[in-house]
């Protein structure tokens, strides 16, 4: 009779449907040498699940000192980064400010007002060359019109 409770809760285990205390059951039943003939072909599953059971156990127990290790190396690269940020902040502030760079400062009017009209000439020289380049459009549209009679 005993058999027959097994193969009912092995039915029920292999559909999903047991409890926890009824796999306890069934584990038990697996690891004792009373197991019928026709069911010790379920044995080693069972004893695959016990074995990986206290192997998890074992694992667990393994992954604490790697939280340490993991700390240590979070404190030595914000160690790092903040090095790296104050020589960053030393070098960039600790240069003086020159004359070659305080671009666009002048002491004296007039030679600011020398520097900007030569800028500005150098400006008008450049549109004047895409203004004389805009003739030859001109004269294209002109030959295409005469080419090409739209009505």
């Amino acid at each position: 009779m005993e058999s027959a409770v097994i193969e009912q809760l092995l039915e029920k285990y292999f559909e999903g449907e047991t409890t926890l205390a009824q796999e306890q059951q069934l584990r038990v039943y697996f690891s004792s040498d009373l197991v019928a003939e026709h069911l010790k072909v379920h044995q080693p599953m069972f004893a695959y699940f016990c074995h990986e059971q206290e192997q998890k156990v074992a694992l667990n127990q393994t992954f604490s000192p790697k939280r340490k290790t993991r700390k240590v190396y979070l404190a030595a690269a914000s160690v790092v980064v903040l090095l790296g940020v104050g020589y960053f902040a030393v070098q960039q502030f600790s240069r003086p400010t020159t004359a070659q760079t305080a671009y666009g400062t002048y002491d004296d009017p007039e030679a600011a007002f020398k520097a900007t009209r030569k800028a500005l000439e150098l400006l008008s020289g450049h549109v004047n060359v895409g203004v004389n380049s805009m003739q030859y459009i001109e004269t294209y549209e002109e030959t295409k019109d005469k080419i090409f009679i739209t009505e």
